[in-house]
């Protein structure tokens, strides 16, 4: 098997590594991506059945590896860069805490981080969640109901968060002034 991953990085590795970079147009991250591959293969190789298929099954390793590098950037992208500005509701109070809420998500459970992400950001319906996600729909609603809870829970343990009886926030005191 060692010879096998041998081969494939002496045929193959030029090769990857200008598709990678044709992909993502940095070749620090290319190198990282293709370090990735060559890891999902020597990983994997028990699982190719067929021999013929070889470049084939490389190349789809290659592409989903970068599709998930796009995946994870695009989180922390989402993560980093959430603009309330481009939501529906324009309202000052979230245009303000906007930095707080990024910082918050980020503390949020995996599972809640990615189904408040998909729901809010992405625009996924709780329906196309529950099919990316491989869950009942019931579990979909549950998962974006209980991320929003935590969510609003460690928003209004902020400081400069006022909020009423309810525990609705309906002010804040901007802490970068």
């Amino acid at each position: 098997m060692e010879r096998q991953i041998e081969e494939i990085w002496t045929d193959l590795h030029q090769e990857l590594k200008n598709f990678i970079f044709s992909k993502v147009r940095d070749i620090d991250t290319s190198e990282d991506i293709l370090q990735d591959v060559f890891l999902k293969i020597h990983l994997n190789i028990h699982t190719l059945s067929d021999c013929s298929k070889l470049t084939s099954w490389v190349y789809q390793i290659t592409r989903n590896s970068v599709a998930d590098h796009y995946r994870k950037t695009n989180f922390e992208v989402q993560i980093d860069g959430l603009d309330f500005a481009e939501q529906e509701n324009e309202e000052p109070l979230y245009l303000s805490l906007s930095n707080c809420i990024n910082q918050k998500i980020r503390k949020l459970s995996e599972k809640y981080k990615q189904a408040i992400l998909l729901t809010y950001f992405d625009k996924y319906a709780q329906i196309t969640l529950s099919e990316k996600l491989n869950i009942s729909y019931s579990g979909a609603k549950t998962r974006v109901q209980r991320g929003r809870e935590k969510l609003k829970e460690l928003i209004v343990d902020c400081q400069n968060v006022e909020t009423d009886n309810n525990g609705n926030i309906i002010g804040y005191q901007n802490s970068q002034k």
